[in-house]
């Protein structure tokens, strides 16, 4: 087959693929993300043999139960919807230092315990690099194995010669294909290096993990077909000066992708936080107006958090609203309630919104905490530390119904709360719950009147 090379254009953000170069791509409509590349076409002849594909009834797909491999690490188990799935490709996004690395030596550490064979691939660090921290968290036994290697072609042979069970990729922004000729980490590298490693996961049935960097949006670099080609998408997210962290499933072909897992950075590695309720409070003030507690739910855990406000008057003529942890829009909007429905007047102050810890939350749930916390800064009077309140809050100040008012209370009831303050149409489901009191509130006015 004789081979050619020409240029062609690739969109950064979606991998679209054009003859000449646009200012706006057609398919994810942002602007400026066109970038040039030499490809390679190979000129095949026009013989081509057709395999007759056989249609199959829904009736006749047996069903089998699928065979997970646990990782030891409950959640990371959790994230992942009970397990590894063998033969399955993982990706894992983050911020540069927030433990990518880390979290998938202790992964390789604990299937190693489990008699798996791991090959952990780096094209960032050195051998002495991996050893150094690996010496951090503990013994290795020689079911590990390292290569330092970036070339596609070199990982591939070694890959289907050892035959491991697991592989870690870090990172896929330095991997390289020969056949490519655009430098490591564009757009057609990215998308070459992980076909390949697809099949290789696909035909061999190897589990591989794969590090990808983020941009300063906070996605994973390369194309967006990088996404939509991997089974498993997990991002880590959290201030890498802080000491916890947060696993989020995105994308999951194999369980829910509302699950998150939580850690705690300390020197010997991530330490999972069974119970991350409490560590959200830990270090709640005494006696502060501005503090509410809160519950959100995460997939099918409740996490209960603690919601601080502060409102003063303005020294400008326009008032400054900020919003850390939440959306800063549903924070204006709340203000609006409370001006027309209250009429508090709240036009002249400046109002800061924050969950402390460091968690984003964007569920509704947390409205009723939000507004009885600018409620409690504005009026300086301090909400009761053992009540906790959850609801969404409407337009017309009316407070609705949230999804798992039982889970909630139920999580409020063992960490020692008194008091829930729920919508009123919740209380039926929660009747049964008892040692804690429950009031049912059907708009802010009714709640702002109980604390």
């Amino acid at each position: 087959m004789a081979k050619a090379k020409k240029s062609v254009f690739f969109c950064q953000n979606c991998g679209h693929e054009e003859s000449k170069w646009l200012g706006q791509c057609p398919m994810c409509k942002e602007w400026n993300t066109f970038v040039e590349e030499k490809v390679t076409v190979a000129k095949t002849s026009s013989t081509k043999s057709v395999k007759e594909s056989q249609v199959v009834p829904l009736s006749a797909v047996k069903m089998e139960n699928e065979e997970r491999i646990s990782t030891n690490i409950e959640e990371l188990n959790r994230v992942l919807g009970g397990g590894i799935v063998p033969g399955s490709l993982i990706l894992v996004g983050g911020d540069p230092g927030i433990g990518k690395s880390t979290l998938l030596l202790q992964v390789c550490q604990q299937l190693e315990k489990a008699e798996k064979k791991v090959l952990y691939i780096s094209g960032e660090e050195s051998l002495r690099q991996i050893k150094l921290r690996a010496q951090r968290m503990g013994e290795f036994s020689d079911r590990l194995l390292l290569l330092c290697e970036t070339n596609l072609d070199i990982i591939r042979s070694v890959i289907e010669k050892e035959r491991p069970d697991t592989v870690v990729i870090d990172s896929i922004q330095t991997m390289y294909s020969e056949d490519v000729t655009s430098a490591p980490g564009s757009v057609s590298q990215v998308r070459e290096a992980t076909n390949t490693l697809m099949q290789l996961a696909k035909g061999l049935c190897v589990t591989i993990f794969i590090v990808g960097h983020v941009t300063k949006e906070g996605t994973v670099a390369g194309p967006r077909v990088l996404e939509h080609m991997v089974d498993t998408v997990l991002y880590f997210e959290g201030d890498r000066h802080a000491s916890y962290r947060i696993l989020r499933g995105v994308k999951n072909r194999f369980g829910s992708t509302n699950e998150i897992g939580v850690f705690e950075m300390r020197e010997n590695g991530l330490r999972e936080v069974k119970n991350p309720s409490e560590f959200m409070l830990d270090g709640r003030p005494e006696h502060a107006s501005g503090s509410v507690v809160a519950c959100s739910m995460e997939g099918t855990r409740p996490i209960l958090l603690e919601i601080q406000a502060l409102v003063c008057e303005s020294n400008f003529g326009m008032p400054r609203r900020t919003a850390a942890g939440t959306d800063y829009n549903r924070v204006n909007l709340l203000m609006a309630v409370l001006e027309k429905r209250i009429g508090y007047h709240l036009g002249n102050y400046d109002a800061y919104v924050n969950i402390a810890g460091g968690i984003k939350i964007n569920e509704p749930a947390v409205d009723l905490g939000i507004v009885m916390a600018i409620v409690s800064s504005y009026k300086n009077r301090p909400v009761s530390e053992d009540t906790m309140v959850f609801g969404e809050v409407g337009l017309s100040g009316e407070v609705r119904a949230v999804n798992m008012p039982e889970q909630r209370v139920a999580e409020a009831k063992k960490l020692g709360f008194q008091t829930c303050i729920i919508p009123e149409v919740s209380r039926e489901s929660v009747k049964n719950i008892k040692g804690i009191k429950i009031i049912g509130v059907r708009n802010i006015n009714e709640a702002i009147q109980q604390i």
